[in-house]
């Protein structure tokens, strides 16, 4: 972890310590979404969240007439709980104990503005000059980009498609060196929807605890299976339950659980020190997370809602991932993926006359003359992905339908 000089208030005769960070990179993912998501029309196949709810949606799904709405007007907006609020904690505590046999404490979740804050809170605490990360890649941005900023050097444990996106332990091995502070991962994985098997987390674990290396799984994107089945013998747990105490994992209500709007994440950890140290660096950037936005997560992670909006949501991954599926045999001259099996994502890879595209003028034009929207992947993943897109197929069946159609015409027009 990070430690810093204190200087006195009284005695300024030490000279300050002054840390250079390195410039961070545009986040090309973000950067596209912002500019063209709000295009008049857009079909938008590329976001990444299962289909958004309201207030009114989820109460609806709501099993219990008796349980109250979830949001109580008479309650004065304070601060609330600065770490999150007990029930909330609690309830994201038991989803981690479930099948363990020593159950999580809610004094080891850490309730965040998003996991996007919650993985950039814990890299600024964990991460600084001379330290070295491994991380899996391709993925989201922040993972190897913010602690490049932080002046950590950075090694790529990258995923390949002939090995159908899966992680080799092996290739990890190499990479592995004496500064080495932290490997991440993201399960299932975004942008390929690709879910790292439990053996292979096993794996992963015996080699961070030779060496004592912490562990970030980004598991945004958990509990959307939809393509594997918790009877199989390598269905990916979360990793906190594998018994390596030097683990951090976040998550969020964003993706598998349809609330974004909520901008509700956190961060769990069996080591009381990792989540000590991750809070107290929380003080400079969180003071408490919106009452709102907790109760709103509490009632929908509640046993009355819970079952009901995940199942909602594997369902329709699992029905519009068999489109798109269908809509890729049907075009296999032109495009290609290797399906996934979790979360909300998937890369295809276009061809135009047996050559590869170039993605980022076809998601230009295609949404200038369709009105659908994708992800070029070598603008967002990197150059090696060149003739990639991604596709965010967990959107309202009926958008993905349309979108899907007019991707149909315009290769026949324009690809074919």
């Amino acid at each position: 972890m990070k430690s810093f000089k204190k200087l006195s208030l009284v005695n300024r005769t030490e000279a300050p310590i002054t840390a250079k960070m390195v410039k961070i990179e545009p986040f090309e993912v973000e950067q596209w979404m912002d500019k063209y998501e709000v295009t008049p029309g857009v079909l938008n196949i590329a976001e990444t969240c299962a289909a958004s709810i309201s207030i009114d949606d989820l109460v609806a799904l709501c099993e219990d007439p008796n349980i109250p709405h979830p949001i109580n007007t008479r309650t004065k907006l304070t601060y609330g709980a600065i770490r999150g609020s007990p029930a909330l904690r609690e309830r994201l505590a038991s989803l981690y104990s479930a099948r363990v046999s020593s159950p999580l404490s809610a004094e080891n979740i850490l309730i965040t503005p998003g996991a996007i804050a919650a993985n950039f809170l814990l890299l600024y605490t964990l991460i600084g000059p001379g330290d070295h990360v491994i991380c899996v890649h391709p993925t989201y941005q922040q993972l190897y980009s913010v602690p490049a900023s932080l002046g950590a050097e950075i090694s790529l444990w990258e995923l390949r498609k002939e090995k159908n996106y899966v992680l080799d332990i092996e290739d990890l091995k190499p990479l592995v060196k004496d500064n080495t502070k932290l490997i991440i991962i993201n399960n299932p994985n975004n942008p390929t929807g690709a879910t790292i098997p439990k053996s292979v987390l096993q794996s992963l674990i015996d080699v961070a605890r030779e060496k004592n290396i912490t562990i970030l799984s980004d598991e945004v994107y958990r509990p959307l299976f939809h393509g594997i089945s918790p009877v199989d013998a390598d269905f990916p747990p979360s990793l906190i339950s594998m018994g390596y105490e030097n683990t951090l994992i976040t998550g969020s209500m964003s993706k598998a659980y349809s609330l974004a709007g909520i901008r509700l994440g956190w961060i769990a950890s069996r080591s009381p020190s990792l989540i000590s140290a991750v809070a107290s660096a929380r003080d400079y950037t969180t003071i408490s997370v919106s009452q709102l936005d907790d109760a709103i997560a509490t009632y929908a992670l509640s046993q009355s809602v819970l079952h009901a909006l995940l199942g909602r949501n594997i369902q329709l991954a699992k029905t519009n991932v068999a489109l798109l599926s269908t809509f890729i045999s049907s075009h296999s001259q032109i495009c290609s993926w290797v399906k996934p099996n979790g979360g909300t994502t998937a890369l295809v890879q276009f061809k135009k006359k047996g050559e590869v595209v170039d993605d980022v003028e076809f998601c230009i034009d295609l949404l200038e003359k369709t009105k659908v929207m994708f992800v070029p992947a070598s603008r967002c993943f990197g150059e090696e992905f060149k003739g990639y897109v991604r596709i965010g197929f967990c959107c309202e069946t009926q958008v993905l339908k349309e979108g899907l159609e007019k991707l149909g015409g315009y290769i026949t027009e324009n690809v074919a």
